[in-house]
């Protein structure tokens, strides 16, 4: 009996791969948190551009600003801090049953991370004249994040001697936490830079690839939003690489930030962002509408015209794309493919857009003045609902799919399932 005991317990734990799905996953939904603040970022920034409310007002003296646009400058301290920001949100966000310890030990080991890393950095290629401090973005920030979370989930419940009472439990955390800042800066300072330079070269294949590079892009996007981890890698591309010039002598990186900030090239930036407008604005609500065409149960499909108004006003897609991924799991990988053909189409007709949340018209309207050719993804946009309408009204018909509003009446379920 023991050893059938056993035999169950070692059926029933998970594996070394499903372990570390798992712990992808967490990390994917913890990075949602801070990715929260980026459309009120991105709002203060764009409109206190010239272009928009920054040109009113008597102008500053020698600034050539109008005084509304320290709304820019609003929004740009919060990109300039997105680093720290993701190390403080992954903290919070990744650790089970957290409080604020856990946020403050993110800071704390964040600023310790930051400066350890320039000085050891500098230590190992100590001339002014060729260093540059690495720059790890927010990979420094979800790094520190999650120690942090890990570090409170371990420590924060610890009783010290009597004489060191006063520092047990969660004050023990940011203490440890500024510790592993410290080890993490110094690992850091001698492991990013290569790291940081393949993935360089990663971008400048992708933009010198620029169509084959938004194609592969959009479509493992797409094919990641079952799981959840398509927020990785949109933080690789969209606040990791590449890097741009914002001044004569600062930079940022990440093809959103570039979008917003860059002061040469602005039409190369957008490869990672572009395409996605046809297909929330447009392709996903047609999609919604022919599913609700196809429904028999127009009750049960009530809540797709709501689903389809979410993906094109604000881009959040979740609701619909999960109506028929697990149903019609190929139809989903069609869509994963138009969604890399729509990212390579934008791309290669020269139109480049950008959004501080997602690609929906609130986006669309706001980053108008900023975009390339803006006018060209409604045109492609257009065709994609087309496809998609049709597209999905056939696959619902030719292979009976389950749909919302299509799914099989339960007493008819029980009558099959008796009968003889």
């Amino acid at each position: 009996m023991s050893s059938s005991s056993a035999g169950s317990a070692a059926i029933k734990e998970p594996g070394l791969g499903a372990k570390t799905f798992a712990t992808l996953q967490r990390v994917g939904k913890s990075l949602m948190l801070p990715i929260a603040v980026l459309p009120a970022a991105g709002l203060l920034l764009r409109l206190g551009q010239p272009d928009l409310l920054g040109q009113y007002g008597e102008t500053a003296e020698g600034l050539g600003d109008g005084p509304l646009s320290i709304l820019g400058k609003a929004g740009d301290a919060i990109f300039a801090n997105l680093a720290l920001l993701f190390g403080l949100g992954v903290a919070i966000g990744f650790a089970k049953k957290s409080d604020g310890s856990t946020a403050l030990a993110g800071v704390v080991g964040y600023l310790v991370f930051k400066n350890v890393l320039t000085y050891t950095a500098f230590d190992t290629n100590p001339d002014p004249a060729v260093f540059k401090a690495p720059d790890p973005g927010v990979f420094g920030g979800i790094t520190i994040g999650i120690t942090s979370a890990l570090l409170w989930q371990k420590y924060h419940r610890t009783k010290l001697p009597q004489a060191l009472a006063f520092f047990s439990g969660r004050r023990l955390v940011p203490m440890l936490t500024a510790l592993a800042g410290l080890l993490w800066g110094v690992v850091f300072g001698y492991v990013w830079p290569p790291v940081g330079d393949a993935l360089d070269s990663w971008a400048n294949w992708m933009y010198e690839n620029g169509e084959i590079g938004a194609f592969l892009y959009g479509t493992v996007n797409r094919l990641l939003i079952p799981t959840g981890l398509h927020h990785i890698i949109n933080n690789v591309v969209w606040f990791q690489v590449p890097t741009c010039p914002t001044g004569p002598d600062t930079t940022t990186a990440g093809d959103l930030n570039c979008f917003f900030k860059a002061t040469e090239d602005h039409e190369k930036y957008g490869l990672f962002m572009t395409g996605f407008f046809p297909i929330m604005m447009f392709a996903l609500p047609a999609a919604a509408f022919a599913m609700v065409a196809e429904a028999k149960d127009k009750v049960a499909a009530g809540v797709l015209p709501a689903a389809a108004l979410t993906s094109f006003l604000t881009g959040v897609t979740e609701p619909l794309e999960f109506s028929f991924m697990f149903v019609a799991p190929i139809l989903y990988g069609v869509h994963a493919l138009l969604t890399g053909l729509s990212m390579s189409l934008s791309y290669a007709l020269g139109a480049r857009d950008g959004f501080a949340f997602s690609a929906g018209a609130f986006d669309f309207v706001l980053n108008w003045g900023l975009a390339t050719k803006p006018w060209l993804l409604l045109i492609i946009g257009a065709g994609f609902g087309v496809i998609y309408y049709f597209l999905f009204r056939f696959a619902i018909r030719k292979w009976n799919l389950r749909t919302p509003g299509r799914e099989p009446d339960d007493a008819a379920v029980d009558e099959a399932m008796v009968a003889p």
